[in-house]
């Protein structure tokens, strides 16, 4: 079993990470050195209620708390973001700090953006009757911002979230509108204890989109020997520890909550996203779902997809997953690869066919291929792969 540190800080892209158990009482004192006094939680409601969660950082933060604004949901709206800016003048916040899940921290976010940004709600809605948004210039006017992550989708360390201006029903273009504007928190505090008052069912619903991250950095046209280090050593530790923490019923072993822990920052550090959160995009497009459940159906099948077609870096995969490629041809090293990793998500409570997502229509699955060769995120597929429309809905027929 590797050994991690009990704590530890690093600067990563202006983002301060400091982990520990515990650290969240040393939210006063980071306040205080960047000269911030006033701050707005941002959150859930299930995350507000829960107490366990909520007095730990309460009481790092002391009397610079000076509101919570609750009322984020899965559907990250742009009504949201407005709701949570009148929230930040009416207290008159200087730090906005994110807790929970990805929803919650790409709130914080946007609020910070859309704040500094200028244009209404109208001004957003009217713009976007011509099928997009402009997005929101850079402003050092913004309320910084710091995250407290509760679950592995790993969106702490990251500058992006977009939050929704029209819903596919309401948009003129029938795909939802969005608008996302840069902004990385200035501090990330990842306390495992806190993790620990998340419920298992919601951990494993996160798992494979952390996860995929690993994955996908290690196969992507630009990965590099720093990313291949901080991807491989990630997937070590959430391979051991993601099923025995968020798997069903979870774990009372502190140690491997802060294995996950540790893996879900490693993970983050100089990704590199690629064909499966492209798949995960190409959903969302269409359909109001969860990222992870997504990758936790299609990994296996993209997976199988990509080694049919090229090697994707199938052996440093195995190294990270602990398997020996010292005996065995390369496509029994990939389906070794797909198995470990099938194991895995299968110990979650996730869906593992599309069809079992209520929202999901067979008959989308053409326009949802189209989504996902046009998603950004292809651009870093692995050297030599050039899917086309028709090879992505083959996969996704797999995964129906």
């Amino acid at each position: 079993m590797f050994p991690i540190a009990e704590h530890f800080e690093y600067e990563y892209r202006g983002c301060d990470i400091v982990y520990g158990r515990g650290c969240a009482a040393r939210l006063s004192e980071y306040l205080d050195g960047h000269g911030l006094e006033r701050t707005l939680l941002v959150c859930g409601s299930n995350v507000g209620a829960n107490d366990d969660l909520m007095e730990p950082i309460r009481d790092g933060l002391g009397d610079r708390l000076v509101g919570v604004f609750d009322r984020t949901t899965g559907e990250k709206r742009a009504e949201t973001v407005f709701d949570a800016i009148d929230s930040m003048r009416e207290t008159d916040a200087d730090v906005l700090v994110g807790v929970g899940g990805g929803s919650s921290l790409d709130v914080a976010r946007q609020t910070s953006v859309i704040a500094s940004d200028g244009r209404s709600l109208t001004d957003l809605r009217e713009e976007a009757r011509d099928g997009s948004v402009a997005t929101p210039e850079s402003n050092t006017q913004r309320r910084p911002v710091i995250v407290i992550p509760t679950t592995f989708a790993g969106a702490d360390v990251s500058d992006s979230g977009s939050i929704t201006i029209f819903s596919a029903d309401d948009s003129p273009t029938n795909q939802p509108i969005r608008v996302s504007g840069s902004e990385m928190p200035i501090a990330d505090f990842a306390d495992p204890s806190l993790f620990e008052t998340t419920p298992p069912t919601a951990l494993g619903g996160s798992a494979m989109n952390g996860f995929d991250k690993g994955i996908e950095t290690l196969y992507a046209r630009d990965a590099n020997p720093v990313s291949d280090g901080v991807g491989i050593h990630g997937l070590r530790l959430l391979s051991d520890a993601l099923p025995q923490v968020a798997g069903e019923g979870g774990n009372s072993d502190v140690s491997q909550m802060d294995r996950a822990v540790v893996g879900s920052l490693l993970v983050q550090i100089d990704r590199k996203v690629s064909i499966v959160h492209a798949f995960g995009h190409g959903f969302a497009r269409r359909y109001p779902v969860q990222q992870g459940a997504i990758h936790a159906i299609v990994v296996p099948h993209v997976l199988r997809y990509l080694f049919a077609e090229v090697d994707a870096s199938r052996a440093l995969m195995a190294t990270a997953l602990g398997i020996d490629t010292s005996a065995g041809t390369d496509a029994e090293v990939g389906e070794s690869v797909i198995d470990a990793i099938v194991t895995m998500r299968d110990a979650f409570d996730v869906p593992t066919r599309l069809r079992d997502l209520s929202a999901t229509r067979e008959e989308d699955l053409p326009a949802i291929a189209e989504f996902i060769v046009d998603d950004p995120p292809m651009a870093r597929t692995p050297t030599g792969l050039d899917p086309s429309a028709e090879d992505i809905e083959s996969v996704l027929r797999e995964a129906w």
